[in-house]
């Protein structure tokens, strides 16, 4: 944590200065306290006779001293959240930092709702731990060690009573933590399944009311929910047995003090001012050692939460940049898989396998095939979201591994098959493709993917604000708009996986018509389910097991395929084909 820390370590040295000073202030007072009732109220060393103007000339000093600690308390609380609010805004940045440049299986890994946790909650323990040691285990140590040290002053008895008490109390203290502290890690991961459930949930809330499975989400939370409570009672029941036994000794503590300066003050060992003393310094070691508890449940709860929040810091994103920014390649959009195969880490089972092709600049691909076969890990090769197990896929003839990835991925536009829209502007949305276009040509992508119309009757539109996750959009509507940001790009390549499915004919026969009239050069790859979609592309690949089974034009695919056949005569049937022919 010191590489934070340190940044702002001249504001933590500030809170701790300010610290000792009001904790010195905290130190003072009893001694003017006794001094105010031996000398000003019993007159201990005049014969018995108080001293007025002595009680109002050091009881106007204990203000000062007070009102001196407090300013110096105040101050000590700024700093202190400087320094810790600071520790965290960099922790989360840099956390957030390396998170984006995760790769997919890293981040399945990890999930999201853990990396939710470790982002806020978590980082919100590290800060609160920041601050504790900062403030707390500063205060808590000097005002300790100076109450033992003041009693011996007043009286090496006192001294040696509360030292006799130490041993106990240490011995009760480390007993908690040894039992509490491994429940914290636990307790985290617990709040990651909470927080996991809860996004999961609120994200697919329309098909749990679609399925009336709401009751069973609600018992899935609930039980996820009171796991996560349990531990964390009994994580305060260890810990609600520490105060009332720190109490009691420290009361005896008290009392033994009591009975002893009784019996010393009549032979003149200590005055009554003396033992009023030492009975405010052990009842403000009483209360250190009782924040001393608490600071050690939020220390304990930080290093648990530092070394969750450590773990993402210090991943390495295992697809590494290679050297090559492309400035020496001409950019064509050529694309050529050599023999490839893939399998998903830990899947075992090749996903695809042995796949080779080539595909010319500004020429139109589609990919056919049936569910799980393969046609998105495909795609998904060519920006490199993940590597190839065996062989090697170039772009504008050099392997994608040779690229910084930035390079290659500026290279490539994609539309998904899932719309991700943001809570932000239409406008904002689709200028995600290109962060420099202007709002002319934002509109121009938007004629593009057949967008502009219905954006224009919308209330305020392109300035009109997309509710979460584009909740407030048709699924037609949030597709056309992906395909903006897409096309917006100018990319070489243009991948459009399975993007379409919720336009109808007409719409994406336009799309298609307007992206070959303004993007003749890109290269453009369809995956698609419908045969309308794929018909007019230059070449059909068809997958089948991970494998391209065909590949031809629409009308070699009819004749000589079995499989394009089949979703030929199951979309459009036997008598349009037929018709087609004659």
């Amino acid at each position: 944590m010191w590489k934070y820390i340190k940044r702002y370590l001249h504001y933590a040295v500030l809170a701790s200065v300010l610290m000792i000073g009001e904790v010195l202030m905290d130190l003072l007072q009893p001694t003017v306290m006794s001094q105010i009732v031996d000398d000003g109220v019993l007159g201990v060393n005049s014969g018995g006779v108080g001293d007025m103007r002595l009680i109002w000339t050091l009881g106007l000093a204990m203000v000062g001293i007070a009102l001196f600690g407090g300013l110096c308390g105040s101050l000590n609380n700024v700093f202190v959240n400087l320094s810790s609010q600071n520790v965290g805004n960099e922790i989360r940045k840099d956390c957030f930092r390396r998170i984006m440049t995760l790769s997919f299986p890293q981040l399945d890994r990890l999930g999201t709702g853990s990396l939710i946790t470790r982002v806020t909650n978590d980082i919100t323990q590290v800060q609160n731990l920041t601050a504790q040691f900062v403030r707390g285990m500063i205060r808590t140590t000097f005002l300790t060690l100076g109450s033992i040290y003041c009693m011996f002053r007043i009286n090496t008895d006192f001294g040696l009573i509360v030292l006799c008490a130490v041993p106990f109390i240490a011995a009760c203290l480390g007993l908690c933590l040894k039992k509490g502290s491994p429940l914290y890690s636990k307790l985290q991961k617990q709040l990651d399944i909470v927080n996991s459930i809860m996004q999961e949930d609120v994200s697919g809330i329309r098909i749990i009311k679609a399925c009336v499975r709401e009751v069973y989400e609600k018992a899935r939370f609930g039980k996820a929910n009171d796991e996560l409570i349990k531990t964390q009672l009994r994580v305060l029941f260890i810990f609600a047995f520490m105060n009332p036994t720190v109490n009691a000794l420290m009361y005896m503590v008290i009392t033994v003090i009591l009975f002893h300066g009784a019996s010393t003050v009549g032979v003149g060992g200590t005055t009554p001012g003396g033992v009023m003393a030492a009975i405010t310094y052990a009842t403000q070691l009483l209360n250190r050692i009782l924040m001393l508890v608490m600071l050690f449940q939020s220390i304990s709860r930080g290093f648990a939460s530092w070394k969750r929040v450590k773990e993402v810091l210090n991943s390495e994103p295992e697809l590494k940049d290679g050297p090559n920014g492309g400035e020496d390649l001409k950019s064509r959009g050529e694309i050529e898989f050599r023999d490839v195969s893939f399998a998903y880490p830990g899947g075992g089972r090749p996903v695809i396998s042995h796949v080779s092709f080539k595909i010319r600049q500004g020429e139109t691909v589609a990919i056919m095939g049936a569910s799980g076969c393969g046609k998105t890990t495909l795609i998904n090769l060519i920006p490199r979201f993940y590597d190839v197990t065996e062989g090697a896929v170039l772009v504008d003839g050099l392997d994608v591994r040779e690229y910084r990835q930035q390079a290659l991925r500026d290279r490539v536009a994609i539309v998904l098959q899932r719309s991700e829209l943001f809570s932000q502007t239409v406008y904002e949305n689709i200028a995600w493709g290109d962060g420099t276009a202007s709002r002319d040509e934002v509109r121009q992508a938007a004629i593009t993917a057949q967008a502009d119309e219905f954006i224009s009757r919308i209330p305020e539109g392109y300035d009109s604000v997309i509710a979460e996750r584009g909740m407030s959009l048709s699924g037609g509507q949030k597709q056309r708009i992906s395909i903006a940001r897409a096309v917006l790009k100018a990319a070489e390549i243009l991948i459009f996986d399975d993007c379409s499915g919720a336009l109808d004919l007409k719409t994406e026969a336009d799309l298609y018509e307007a992206l070959q009239r303004t993007n003749p050069l890109s290269t453009k790859i369809i995956v698609a389910q419908r045969i309308a979609t794929v018909r007019r592309a230059d070449r059909i690949f068809v997958m089948e097991g991970g494998a391209i089974s065909a590949c031809g034009t629409h009308e070699k695919l009819l004749r000589s395929c079995a499989a394009y056949q089949d979703i030929y005569h199951s979309q459009i049937g036997a008598e349009d084909e037929i018709d087609e022919r004659a």
